[in-house]
């Protein structure tokens, strides 16, 4: 990667319980969620062009709180809780819910949500609501699909289309979307320049 994509410096933050407890920041920050297991950590260390940014871990639903990390101390990452995690308790699924919207409704610096979707699967319900519960609050967001190393690329676009398909019985049009695999590093560069050129547009509108 080169020039404004070459990322130089990540600064972990810190994990915080709350969208009340991140740190005040007017730098663009970009959240990254998605269900359990769907491959956050590892895109997170794809684009980041580090190994172990965020920790990835066999077991999902490891991340439980709102991870940040100041890029190239220009913008910031945020990792959030995957959600429908089946094995935790029932007030663990709650407070994470609660967590996740008020982040999404009330973090002022929030640029873009960056859903991830496994390709492999068809669209989850789960998906589907998170997706419209974005839409009817208005919240900016991307649809990122994973792991499309697990398929044969020939039947890549075809499982792009079904799950899109799906979203359009209530949606009229599609965000931006984009195909990744945190093994070859698909998506890398297109998913970085995406977010530069969000950066640019909003240093250029302040």
């Amino acid at each position: 990667m080169k020039g404004e994509l070459n990322i130089t410096s990540i600064k972990y933050e810190g994990s915080f319980p709350n969208e009340k407890t991140c740190p005040k920041s007017t730098l663009p920050e970009y959240a990254f969620i998605g269900r359990s297991n769907v491959g956050k950590s590892s895109l997170i260390n794809m684009i980041s062009d580090r190994k172990e940014i965020a920790r990835v871990s066999k077991s999902p639903g490891k991340t439980r709180s709102i991870n940040i990390y100041c890029v190239n101390k220009s913008w910031n990452i945020a990792d959030l809780p995957g959600y429908g995690y089946a094995k935790v308790s029932k007030t663990d699924r709650k407070k994470w819910q609660k967590m996740i919207e008020e982040y999404m409704l009330f973090r002022p610096n929030l640029v873009m949500a960056f859903v991830l979707i496994d390709l492999r699967h068809d669209l989850q319900a789960i998906d589907q609501e998170f997706i419209d519960w974005l839409g009817v609050r208005q919240v900016p967001f991307a649809i990122v699909y994973t792991k499309s190393d697990k398929i044969k690329p020939p039947k890549v676009e075809t499982h792009v289309k079904a799950i899109e398909d799906a979203l359009l019985t209530t949606w009229e049009a599609m965000p931006p979307s984009f195909i990744t695999s945190a093994v070859t590093r698909i998506g890398q560069e297109v998913l970085l320049q995406y977010i530069v050129d969000l950066n640019s547009e909003i240093k250029e509108n302040s």
